[in-house]
Protein backbone atom coordinates (compact mmCIF):
# COMPACT_ATOMS: atom_id res chain seq x y z
CA UNK A 1 0.00 0.00 0.00
CA UNK A 2 1.75 3.01 -1.49
CA UNK A 3 5.29 1.50 -0.51
CA UNK A 4 4.24 1.77 3.20
CA UNK A 5 6.45 -0.63 5.48
CA UNK A 6 4.33 -3.82 6.54
CA UNK A 7 3.34 -3.56 10.22
CA UNK A 8 1.11 -1.60 12.84
CA UNK A 9 1.41 1.81 12.26
CA UNK A 10 -0.37 4.09 14.74
CA UNK A 11 -1.98 7.31 14.86
CA UNK A 12 0.41 10.35 15.77
CA UNK A 13 -3.14 12.90 16.92
CA UNK A 14 -0.40 15.59 17.80
CA UNK A 15 0.68 16.20 14.13
CA UNK A 16 -3.01 14.98 12.48
CA UNK A 17 -6.00 16.56 12.29
CA UNK A 18 -9.73 15.16 11.85
CA UNK A 19 -12.02 18.25 10.35
CA UNK A 20 -15.14 18.77 8.99
CA UNK A 21 -17.22 21.94 7.16
CA UNK A 22 -20.68 22.83 6.50
CA UNK A 23 -22.53 25.56 5.54
CA UNK A 24 -24.20 27.49 7.76
CA UNK A 25 -27.43 29.81 6.84
CA UNK A 26 -26.25 29.42 2.90
CA UNK A 27 -23.92 31.88 2.70
CA UNK A 28 -20.88 30.82 4.46
CA UNK A 29 -19.00 27.81 6.00
CA UNK A 30 -18.09 26.53 9.41
CA UNK A 31 -15.12 24.61 9.94
CA UNK A 32 -14.51 22.23 13.13
CA UNK A 33 -12.52 19.86 14.14
CA UNK A 34 -12.02 17.00 16.42
CA UNK A 35 -9.68 17.18 19.00
CA UNK A 36 -9.55 13.04 20.53
CA UNK A 37 -8.90 10.22 17.83
CA UNK A 38 -7.33 6.70 17.63
CA UNK A 39 -6.39 4.94 14.55
CA UNK A 40 -4.74 1.56 13.67
CA UNK A 41 -3.42 1.17 10.32
CA UNK A 42 -2.06 -2.55 9.80
CA UNK A 43 0.14 -3.47 6.76
CA UNK A 44 0.60 -7.44 5.56
CA UNK A 45 2.43 -8.54 3.11
CA UNK A 46 1.62 -7.75 -0.57
CA UNK A 47 -0.05 -4.24 0.34
CA UNK A 48 -3.10 -5.86 2.45
CA UNK A 49 -4.10 -3.34 4.71
CA UNK A 50 -6.68 -2.81 7.54
CA UNK A 51 -7.98 0.35 8.74
CA UNK A 52 -10.03 0.95 12.35
CA UNK A 53 -10.56 4.64 13.76
CA UNK A 54 -12.49 5.61 16.51
CA UNK A 55 -12.88 9.83 17.15
CA UNK A 56 -14.48 11.40 20.41
CA UNK A 57 -17.59 13.01 19.64
CA UNK A 58 -17.04 15.21 23.03
CA UNK A 59 -14.29 16.51 21.59
CA UNK A 60 -16.02 18.40 18.83
CA UNK A 61 -14.32 22.04 18.74
CA UNK A 62 -15.80 24.41 15.81
CA UNK A 63 -14.15 27.83 18.55
CA UNK A 64 -18.08 28.79 19.78
CA UNK A 65 -18.64 26.93 23.25
CA UNK A 66 -22.42 27.41 22.51
CA UNK A 67 -22.28 25.59 19.01
CA UNK A 68 -20.14 23.18 20.10
CA UNK A 69 -22.45 22.13 23.20
CA UNK A 70 -25.39 21.99 20.64
CA UNK A 71 -23.81 19.75 17.92
CA UNK A 72 -22.18 17.54 21.19
CA UNK A 73 -26.08 17.61 22.27
CA UNK A 74 -28.99 15.52 21.47
CA UNK A 75 -29.94 17.48 18.28
CA UNK A 76 -26.60 16.31 16.07
CA UNK A 77 -23.77 14.01 18.11
CA UNK A 78 -25.32 12.91 21.08
CA UNK A 79 -21.91 11.97 22.63
CA UNK A 80 -23.94 11.04 26.15
CA UNK A 81 -25.41 8.52 24.02
CA UNK A 82 -22.84 8.01 21.40
CA UNK A 83 -19.36 8.60 22.02
CA UNK A 84 -17.52 7.74 19.55
CA UNK A 85 -17.59 8.11 15.71
CA UNK A 86 -16.36 5.33 14.08
CA UNK A 87 -14.95 3.93 10.96
CA UNK A 88 -13.83 0.70 9.71
CA UNK A 89 -12.21 -0.04 6.38
CA UNK A 90 -13.36 -3.00 3.64
CA UNK A 91 -11.64 -1.99 0.82
CA UNK A 92 -8.48 -0.25 0.34
CA UNK A 93 -7.61 0.12 -3.67
CA UNK A 94 -4.34 2.07 -4.87
CA UNK A 95 -3.06 3.63 -7.62
CA UNK A 96 0.71 5.31 -7.44
CA UNK A 97 0.27 7.69 -4.56
CA UNK A 98 -3.74 8.29 -4.56
CA UNK A 99 -6.06 5.52 -3.49
CA UNK A 100 -9.19 5.28 -2.22
CA UNK A 101 -10.15 3.52 1.23
CA UNK A 102 -13.93 2.49 1.62
CA UNK A 103 -15.72 1.58 4.78
CA UNK A 104 -18.34 1.95 7.10
CA UNK A 105 -18.40 4.88 9.03
CA UNK A 106 -20.58 5.48 12.05
CA UNK A 107 -22.20 8.43 13.38
CA UNK A 108 -24.64 8.24 16.31
CA UNK A 109 -25.42 4.77 15.93
CA UNK A 110 -26.21 4.48 12.53
CA UNK A 111 -23.44 3.50 9.93
CA UNK A 112 -23.11 3.74 6.11
CA UNK A 113 -20.32 3.22 3.61
CA UNK A 114 -18.09 6.14 2.48
CA UNK A 115 -15.29 6.23 0.20
CA UNK A 116 -12.15 8.77 0.95
CA UNK A 117 -9.89 9.84 -1.64
CA UNK A 118 -6.40 10.08 -0.28
CA UNK A 119 -3.35 11.43 -0.84
CA UNK A 120 -0.27 9.45 0.02
CA UNK A 121 2.48 11.79 1.57
CA UNK A 122 5.23 9.94 1.70
CA UNK A 123 7.00 8.22 4.50
CA UNK A 124 10.34 8.77 6.63
CA UNK A 125 12.50 8.29 9.50
CA UNK A 126 12.05 10.85 12.07
CA UNK A 127 15.01 12.92 13.60
CA UNK A 128 14.25 10.31 16.62
CA UNK A 129 14.50 7.65 15.01
CA UNK A 130 10.27 7.06 14.55
CA UNK A 131 9.18 5.48 11.62
CA UNK A 132 6.39 8.30 10.12
CA UNK A 133 4.13 8.49 6.79
CA UNK A 134 1.31 10.94 6.19
CA UNK A 135 -1.85 11.26 4.47
CA UNK A 136 -4.68 13.72 3.28
CA UNK A 137 -8.25 12.23 2.77
CA UNK A 138 -11.61 13.73 2.26
CA UNK A 139 -15.01 12.43 2.17
CA UNK A 140 -18.46 14.11 1.61
CA UNK A 141 -21.21 12.85 3.06
CA UNK A 142 -24.99 13.95 4.07
CA UNK A 143 -25.93 14.20 7.54
CA UNK A 144 -29.40 13.77 7.44
CA UNK A 145 -28.14 9.88 5.98
CA UNK A 146 -26.85 9.50 9.70
CA UNK A 147 -29.64 10.86 11.77
CA UNK A 148 -28.60 14.22 11.97
CA UNK A 149 -31.42 16.16 11.25
CA UNK A 150 -31.97 18.97 13.38
CA UNK A 151 -32.34 22.39 11.16
CA UNK A 152 -33.98 25.62 11.69
CA UNK A 153 -35.88 27.55 8.65
CA UNK A 154 -34.59 30.44 7.69
CA UNK A 155 -36.71 34.25 7.44
CA UNK A 156 -35.10 34.57 3.53
CA UNK A 157 -35.67 31.09 2.85
CA UNK A 158 -33.71 28.19 3.31
CA UNK A 159 -32.45 26.02 6.45
CA UNK A 160 -29.61 27.16 9.03
CA UNK A 161 -27.40 23.88 8.79
CA UNK A 162 -26.73 22.46 4.94
CA UNK A 163 -26.70 18.35 4.41
CA UNK A 164 -23.35 18.35 2.98
CA UNK A 165 -20.68 17.59 5.56
CA UNK A 166 -16.97 17.45 4.35
CA UNK A 167 -14.64 15.53 6.46
CA UNK A 168 -11.02 16.25 5.56
CA UNK A 169 -8.14 14.68 7.52
CA UNK A 170 -4.95 15.16 7.75
CA UNK A 171 -3.36 12.35 9.06
CA UNK A 172 0.22 11.26 10.57
CA UNK A 173 1.14 7.36 11.46
CA UNK A 174 3.78 6.21 13.56
CA UNK A 175 4.94 2.45 12.75
CA UNK A 176 5.05 0.44 15.74
CA UNK A 177 8.66 -0.39 16.97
Amino acid sequence: MAHLTTGTWNLDSAHSEIGMTVRHAGISKVRAIFEEAEATLVVSEGDVATLDARVKAASFNSKNADRDAHVRGEDFLDSENHPELTFVAQNITASGEEFEISGDLSIRGVTKPVTFEVEFGGQAVDPFGMTRAGFSANTVISRKEFGLTWNAALEAGGVLVGDKVSIDLEAAFVLEQ
